[in-house]
C-alpha cells in the first residue's frame, strides 16, 4: 500500500499544530496595530514584544537586538546590504564562502554591483571552511565576513565560535546564516561572538512568510524598508502578529529530545542508504545537522530519482528548494569537489520530528528500487 512521506524539511516543515493554535487569536481577539495607541494596539504590542523575548532568550541575545522580517531571505539582505552600506566608510571588502544560500550570495553579488570587493572562501570535502584562510583573506578595507551557520544543502555544519573569534578580534562584523540551524545546533550570539543573525519560521514548523534578525547592540545597518520606523526604525511595515505568535510559540516546542529522536532517525536512514550500490554521502558525518542527508548515485539523475520518489508518495528534494527548478549542478556540490559522475545523482533528505520509523523504511525501500532501475536503464551505470 502506498504511503504519503514527506522528507523535504529542508525546504519547509509541516506547522506544529500547538503553533497554530496559538496564531487564532491575533486573527479575531488580538487584531490591533502594534503601533497603535489604544488598548486594542497595546494588546498586539504585548503579543509581538513577548514574542521577541521568547527568540531572544533561545540565542542569549538581548529582547532589542531582535527584529522581525518576513523570513530568512529578507533577514540575509538586511544584514549584509544594511551591514555594508552603514559601514562603507571604513571600508569595501566584504568575505563570503562558495557554499552560501543563494539569498547570501546574490546579496554580494548586489554589492560588488555597487563598488565591493568579496573574498570567496574555499571549503573542504566536508564543506568547513579553513580559519587560517579566512585570517589571511582579512585585510584592513573587510567590514564584514558572513558564514552559514549550517548548510542547507548538505547540512555541515560550522565551527561559527572559532569564525566569530577571529572576526571580533580582527573588529570585522560577523553575519551568520542561522535557517537551518536554528533550534538543532546551540546558538549563544554572546559567546559566539556573533554580530547579525538570519532566522526563519517555517523550517521550525511555525508559519511562512515570517522571520527574525539578530542585531549586536551597537552595530549599524541601514534599513531596506522605509516607512513608519517599525521594528526600532530597522524594518519598516506594520508587523505580521499572528506569524509572530506562531514563530516564537515553534520555537518553544523545539527541544533536545526532539533533536536527538531526528538524529537516531537520520543515523538510521544513513546506515541503510550505504548499503545501495554507488551511494556516496555528501557533506560531514560528524559536523552535520541532526535532520539532514544528503547522498549522491553514481551515472544517474537527482531530478529522475526525485520523480519516481514523488510517485511512490515520497518528497524528497534535489539540492535547495530555493532553486530547485535549476537544473544546473549544485554550487555547493561542485565547492566539495564531488566526482563529475555523481553531482547530477544527488538528492537531499531531511527529516522532522514527527518522521516514523515506518515512513523512513518505506522511503528507503522505495530509493533502493529506483536507484536499481535507474541504474541498469542508465548507459554511464
Amino acid at each position: 500500500m502506498q504511503m504519503k512521506v514527506y522528507l523535504d524539511n529542508g525546504a519547509s516543515t509541516m506547522a506544529d499544530k500547538r503553533a497554530v493554535k496559538a496564531m487564532l487569536p491575533c486573527f479575531t481577539k488580538i487584531y490591533g496595530n502594534p503601533s497603535s495607541l489604544h488598548t486594542f494596539g497595546a494588546d498586539a504590542r504585548k503579543a509581538v514584544d513577548s514574542s521577541r523575548e521568547v527568540i531572544a532568550k533561545k540565542i542569549n541575545a538581548d529582547i532589542n537586538e531582535i527584529i522581525f522580517t518576513s523570513g530568512g531571505t529578507e533577514s540575509d539582505n538586511t544584514a549584509i546590504i544594511g551591514a555594508a552600506k552603514a559601514n562603507n566608510d571604513k571600508g569595501d571588502h566584504i568575505i563570503t564562502t562558495k557554499i552560501e544560500h543563494k539569498a547570501v550570495l546574490n546579496a554580494f553579488k548586489y554589492l560588488e554591483k555597487k563598488g565591493f570587493k568579496t573574498t570567496y572562501l574555499n571549503v573542504d570535502k566536508e564543506g568547513l571552511i579553513d580559519l587560517d584562510e579566512l585570517k589571511k583573506a582579512i585585510i584592513d578595507k573587510t567590514i564584514l565576513v558572513s558564514v552559514m551557520h549550517a548548510n542547507n544543502e548538505i547540512g555541515t555544519i560550522q565551527n561559527i565560535r572559532g569564525i566569530g573569534k577571529i572576526c571580533r578580534e580582527k573588529n570585522v562584523i560577523l553575519h551568520t546564516d542561522t535557517v537551518q540551524s536554528f533550534t538543532k545546533v546551540p546558538i549563544n550570539v554572546k559567546d559566539d561572538f556573533i554580530d547579525l543573525a538570519s532566522f526563519s519560521s517555517h523550517k521550525i514548523h511555525g508559519p511562512k512568510g515570517v522571520g527574525a534578525l539578530f542585531i549586536r547592540s551597537g552595530v549599524k545597518i541601514k534599513p531596506l524598508l522605509h516607512g513608519g520606523g517599525h521594528e526600532f526604525n530597522l524594518r519598516a511595515g506594520t508587523e505580521n502578529v499572528p506569524g509572530i505568535v506562531g514563530f516564537a510559540k515553534a520555537a518553544e516546542l523545539c527541544n533536545s529530545e526532539a533533536n536527538e529522536k531526528m538524529k537516531k532517525l537520520r543515523d538510521y536512514m544513513i546506515e541503510k542508504i550505504k548499503k545501495i550500490p554507488n551511494a556516496k554521502i555528501n557533506g560531514s558525518l560528524e559536523k552535520r545537522l541532526v535532520n539532514n542527508i544528503n547522498v549522491s548515485f553514481k551515472g544517474i539523475e537527482g531530478e529522475a530519482i526525485l520523480t519516481l520518489l514523488n510517485e511512490a508518495g515520497v518528497a524528497v528534494s534535489t539540492g535547495s528548494a530555493c532553486h530547485s527548478k535549476n537544473l544546473q549542478p549544485s554550487h555547493v556540490l561542485k565547492s566539495i569537489k564531488t566526482p563529475d559522475n555523481y553531482i547530477q545523482g544527488s538528492i537531499r533528505i531531511t527529516v522532522s520530528r514527527f518522521t516514523t520509523k515506518k515512513e523512513a523504511d518505506y522511503a528507503v525501500k522505495n530509493l533502493k528500487i529506483i536507484v536499481k532501475k535507474l541504474t541498469e536503464m542508465s548507459p554511464l551505470g
